[in-house]
């Protein structure tokens, strides 16, 4: 039976995604068609901490689906993780008059999430999060944009390389995740893909590729390297002493978090935040919208939390097959 929740808050923390914004938009408006008030909390958890919280109307979200990052900024608490910090922020809740939140971000985002629905708020989690390495769903907020991103410099780098007959080792982000370095390498044609899931270190073979491709005639090969692998720059100066290639790293960093966002993600995020208020409205709490075998759904926090997800055995296959 749903409650008679009046007043909700949205938040964003963590690393932010593009189609952030989205969902505040879809949280925001889908509240206020429902007779709810808003409070937007600034900064995430910190700005909960802190009373940074704001009241939201249609307004405060019109113009900002098409932008990346988000209007409600976002920052990593520490407090958070303790069990003081946990009480006072569930007590700021209760001082504003906010009786459920939706929060906006990732795994570590959705731990102070179960902290305040144990403590007695309702709460929701939205998976906002470019590494796509939340287990529970097939689908996280601003993970298309990120790879596409990341193809279009993929492909860029491609044309100097070819120019300079060279190799590149290209670092794309994902934490301790392979999917942007999968899913971009697969897609650009890129001679090796290293993800943190499957490489075992054996650069020796590496080597070995590099050399083989060289005298079969190909003038410049791509190496697209996961974050949770890293040291690309020192890889590069290993690789080109022992091929006698000239071989640069490129690092894209934090650009793969910036961005208009593509419509996939402005579409899940959407419905995505939808859903969370409508769980919200129907007295639900402790749980994190998903996205599974094309539909929406949802998930205990804890149970989600301890779930683990791993790259598909045959798209790693793919790999091996495609690229040598």
């Amino acid at each position: 039976m749903a409650n008679s929740i009046g007043t909700i808050g949205v938040l964003t923390s963590g690393g932010d995604a593009p189609g952030m914004n989205a969902a505040i938009r879809a949280v925001v408006r889908t509240a206020l068609h429902s007779g709810l008030k808003v409070k937007g909390i600034m900064r995430g958890y910190s700005g909960l901490l802190e009373e940074e919280i704001v009241d939201m109307d249609m307004t405060s979200v019109a113009e900002i689906i098409n932008r990346g990052g988000t209007i409600l900024y976002t920052a990593r608490c520490m407090e958070m993780m303790t069990e003081d910090g946990q009480k006072k922020a569930a007590d700021m809740c209760r001082k504003h008059g906010i009786e459920g939140i939706v929060v906006i971000g990732g795994d570590g985002s959705f731990r102070g999430a179960g902290a305040l629905a144990r403590e007695g708020i309702n709460t929701i989690g939205v998976p906002g999060t470019i590494d796509l390495d939340i287990a529970c769903t097939e689908y996280t907020i601003g993970f298309d944009t990120a790879v596409n991103t990341a193809i279009e410099a993929i492909d860029k780098v491609r044309d100097t390389s070819a120019s300079h007959e060279r190799c590149s080792i290209i670092e794309v982000m994902g934490r301790h995740a392979g999917y942007i370095a999968l899913w971009s390498g697969i897609s650009t044609g890129s001679d090796a893909i290293l993800i943190p899931e499957r490489y075992d270190g054996n650069e020796q073979e590496l080597i070995n590729q590099i050399i083989a491709s060289r005298k079969r005639g190909k003038k410049h090969f791509i190496i697209v390297n996961a974050e949770g692998i890293g040291h690309s720059t020192s890889m590069a100066k290993r690789l080109e002493a022992a091929t006698g290639i000239e071989t640069r790293a490129t690092i894209l960093g934090y650009m793969q978090r910036g961005g208009s966002p593509s419509c996939k993600d402005r579409y899940f995020a959407s419905i995505m935040g939808a859903k969370a208020v409508d769980l919200l409205i129907e007295g639900k709490t402790n749980r994190l919208v998903a996205y599974q075998n094309g539909d929406f759904c949802d998930f205990d926090i804890a149970e989600a939390l301890q779930m683990t997800k791993d790259i598909p055995e045959d798209h790693f296959q793919l790999t091996t097959k495609l690229t040598r």
